[in-house]
């Protein structure tokens, strides 16, 4: 940190405590921690992946092999690490799968850019490199896809299914394979000749006590409240649902106001009043025919018994979320004043009833006519099973989804890696000078998808990389890993299929953060401790100065 010698003075640069490495310590700082978070996902890739425990300060378990899920809970503090977590949740926002594979192949390409690295390639001809073969590896990708569309039902469910494999729900795969393709078809809008789906409208609710079998989709909405009084009904067909976004009670003024009362008659009138007040909103609700309320905010007791007594089965403070899912489910407009509502207004389901699942009361809103928001109601033996089950379901609906919305799809088990990986060797034979080598590493680097696949399932990684490749070599780039045999089969054939976004995705972002970290040749790390608060270290934050 001290400069050169100034008349016998050191020169400080930066204060005492900072931390620095430069040139080659650095790269080879930042690749070793982003490797080791890439290695800590890859056991837990393809059918044969094994689960994390993760347990936090407080003690709770999680229990998964979702990339994601782990790479989030590990609480990584080193500033390259965190970018390859970065790569997974970006992954998980655009994809909702996948999240695994991208992590592993960001860790593989740093690999191979610090052996090109120790043989004095320049960090700028590695990423200049990689963004090349990226860039081929997309049209590479293209040209072996293949169309799907809304209406392939059976394909889409393969693609639910490869993405659900591995995952502990996997017994029931096909069952919640179902849900999650059904689901998706659902919601999805077509606008201007393109299908959108919005995952929000998907709610997922997750309620331990019995098997995962049992999980189903509802054709409308499920929503953790209780009705909210005991003399209301607790079942009612034909459904007519008012949502109403206003207090069913008395508002208090805005202003300070005093009611000056001095006599017992007063006060009785003025209780009157209010009663009447409140008897007149359920009369306006049940003018317009209306058997069933939500409110967003409370409703008072009164008014509630009044509910009560014409029939209405009433909710309150339900979410705004979950109002717009049921404005969306039922066909019905959240009114926000009551003077206006309307028999237009009105949503419709066929059914909405309470019933007690794992010891709470939920309303069911449910036999809806085309909802555009639906509920999948996710069951398990135990909470982490039901966690694990409903985090298979979010990769099954990531999946489906992008399926749909970009059209095209690969097949799985490590075949579009390895079918990329020969083309690209092939391309860079193209190139002179040092960027082939690059090009090289990167082909490479995406063959980690097959041979960790067969580590995975304790196949020999090189016998099963030398046959994929033989096969690829032979034009059979739908050829991938059969872990459960532990041969080389077709994909398409055996079912296993992935949507094209997802290996875009990763490919994208992980060579993305690989040249980010490569081209990083100085790590400042700035000192713990500021000088003001080394004599109130040992205290809790705050207690500085004044103890």
């Amino acid at each position: 940190m001290n400069g050169q010698q100034l008349a016998g003075q050191p020169i400080l640069v930066l204060p005492e405590g900072t931390l620095r490495s430069i040139g080659k310590d650095a790269q080879h700082n930042n690749i070793a921690a982003a490797r080791l978070v890439a290695d800590a996902v890859r056991t837990t890739l393809g059918p044969k992946g094994m689960d994390k425990m993760l347990v936090d300060s407080l003690g709770d378990i999680t229990i998964t092999n979702d990339g994601v899920t782990i790479l989030e809970e590990m609480q990584i503090e080193h500033p390259a690490a965190k970018m390859v977590v970065e790569v997974a949740k970006t992954q998980n926002e655009e994809v909702g799968d996948g999240t695994t594979t991208a992590a592993v192949i960001t860790g593989e390409l740093l690999k191979q850019a610090e052996t090109l690295l120790d043989q004095n390639v320049h960090p700028t001809i590695i990423t200049r490199g990689f963004k090349i073969a990226a860039k081929k590896s997309l049209e590479i990708l293209d040209s072996i896809a293949k169309d799907i569309k809304k209406t392939d039902k059976d394909l889409l469910k393969k693609i639910a299914m490869t993405a659900m494999t591995g995952k502990s729900a996997e017994h029931a795969n096909e069952h919640l394979a179902n849900i999650a393709v059904e689901a998706v078809i659902q919601v999805s809008e077509e606008i201007d000749n393109k299908t959108i789906i919005d995952l929000e409208n998907i709610k997922v609710e997750k309620k331990q006590g019995a098997t995962i079998e049992a999980s189903e989709l509802i054709q409308g909405i499920l929503i953790d409240k209780e009705v909210v009084h005991s003399g209301m009904p607790k079942y009612i067909k034909n459904a007519k649902i008012a949502l109403i976004d206003a207090a069913l009670e008395i508002e208090k003024p805005e202003t300070d106001a005093q009611i000056q009362i001095t006599t017992p008659e007063q006060l009785e009138n003025f209780l009157e009043q209010e009663e009447k007040m409140l008897k007149n909103m359920v009369e306006k609700i049940a003018a317009t025919g209306c058997n069933v309320v939500f409110c967003q905010k409370g409703i008072d007791d009164i008014a509630q018994h009044y509910l009560a007594k014409k029939g209405i089965l009433a909710a309150r403070r339900v979410k705004k979320s979950d109002m717009d899912k049921l404005a969306r489910a039922t066909g019905g407009r959240i009114v926000t004043s009551l003077s206006d509502i309307s028999p237009q207004d009105l949503g419709f389901a066929g059914i909405v009833e309470e019933r007690k699942i794992a010891g709470e009361q939920m309303i069911f809103v449910k036999e809806c006519k085309n909802p555009k928001a639906v509920t999948i109601l996710i069951r398990g033996g135990t909470e982490h099973v039901v966690a694990e089950a409903e985090r298979a379901m979010e990769d099954a609906l990531g999946g489906v989804k992008s399926a749909i919305e970009v059209g095209k799809f690969v097949a799985g088990g490590g075949a579009a890696e390895e079918a990329v990986a020969i083309q690209l060797k092939k391309f860079a034979q193209g190139f002179s000078g040092r960027e082939q080598l690059a090009i090289l590493g990167f082909a490479e680097a995406l063959e980690i998808i097959p041979r960790t696949l067969a580590e995975n399932a304790g196949l020999d990684p090189i016998n099963i990389l030398v046959e994929l490749r033989a096969a690829h070599e032979k034009g059979n780039y739908t050829y991938g890993v059969n872990v459960f045999n532990g041969k080389i089969e077709d994909m398409l054939k055996n079912g296993v299929i992935e949507p094209l976004k997802i290996k875009t995705q990763a490919i994208n972002s992980a060579s993305e953060a690989a040249e980010m970290i490569l081209r990083i040749d100085d790590v400042i790390a700035a000192s713990k401790m500021s000088k003001s608060s080394s004599g109130s270290q040992n205290l809790p934050q705050g207690m500085g100065e004044e103890y």
